[in-house]
């Protein structure tokens, strides 16, 4: 029997740094512990460090095990999406009940902010990859960079993921956003550099702001600047390339229809480019869709340099 809806499942959708992937969605849309300059979602109307159960798991891995059986491809099963996952207290069961149904391996991306929590790390090491991130170098960066909830400290936090990383067995893909003038100063890359030499993670991954962000004047570093970052931060630094071309060619079941390109665009600012490679259609048949939607007041557009994207009203 189908689902009415699958709004708690998203995708597959092209990934960056996980090719293909089948986002759940746990975490109603910005309730977070952070409130990012740098966000595509907008500011956090719910800022809160509280975990606190959101979703009914029972009708989550429904909607996950109707999407598998129509023949869904994915190189990962991604828990990210509107907020931030390990405000769930069902992180961990999702994450077990996932494994009963599915061997494609299950992916965290999290702020990496409660992992100073026993339970958090407990949940957290039942995935296969674990994507935390880390954006400063000392307390005063993170305050400007991310705006956390008042209870949130930055030792605290770096000693969370440097015990999550003496804890889990899986892989871990640390990311650094890089925000010009914010965290590109020599002294903010080398204290950065030292703090990944304590957490010891399996990659870090450089990113910076290619969409639309919340607070305006957040400008991309240049892509020759951020191999030059990349190389002073060291450790296999890799700057995360905008898609990887695999993942246009599995299509999301070869079928788009106005609510497939809307439920991308509640999760993220996508381009035309990303729409067409997400649904795997053609261009023209992703701007009619994304018309229909503009011009029933869905959607709007926001011009990130010279790229024009797409986003929810």
């Amino acid at each position: 029997m189908k689902s009415q809806s699958h709004q708690y499942i998203f995708g597959p959708v092209p990934s960056r740094r996980l090719g293909l992937s089948l986002g759940i969605d746990i975490v109603p849309l910005k309730s977070c512990t952070l409130d990012c300059v740098y966000c595509q979602l907008g500011r956090s109307s719910d800022l809160t460090n509280e975990r606190r159960d959101f979703m009914p798991v029972t009708e989550v891995i429904a909607q996950l095990k109707e999407k598998l059986e129509q023949g869904v491809e994915a190189d990962h099963i991604t828990i990210s999406g509107s907020g931030e996952p390990t405000l769930s207290l069902s992180l961990g069961r999702i994450i077990d009940e996932i494994k009963k149904i599915t061997k494609i391996p299950v992916a965290v991306m999290t702020n990496g902010t409660l992992l100073y929590d026993p339970a958090v790390r407990n949940d957290c090491c039942k995935a296969d990859v674990v994507l935390p991130s880390l954006d400063a170098g000392d307390p005063e960066t993170f305050t400007k960079m991310n705006r956390p909830h008042e209870a949130l400290d930055f030792n605290k936090i770096i000693e969370g993921l440097c015990q999550f990383r003496k804890e889990f067995t899986g892989k871990i893909w640390l990311e650094v956003f890089i925000v010009e003038g914010i965290n590109t100063s020599d002294a903010q890359l080398g204290n950065i550099k030292n703090i990944i030499g304590r957490i010891r993670p399996d990659k870090v991954q450089l990113n910076t702001a290619v969409r639309p962000t919340t607070e305006p004047g957040i400008a991309a570093v240049t892509a020759e600047k951020m191999a030059i970052i990349a190389e002073k931060i060291g450790f296999g630094a890799e700057v995360i390339a905008d898609y990887p071309a695999k993942a246009a060619v599995v299509s999301h079941l070869g079928r788009a229809t106005r609510e497939g390109v809307l439920e991308m665009l509640q999760r993220r600012p996508c381009s035309l480019e990303d729409v067409a490679s997400g649904l795997n259609i053609r261009k023209n048949d992703a701007l009619t869709h994304i018309n229909a939607l503009l011009s029933l007041g869905l959607v709007v557009e926001d011009k990130k340099g010279d790229k024009l994207f797409y986003k929810v009203k």
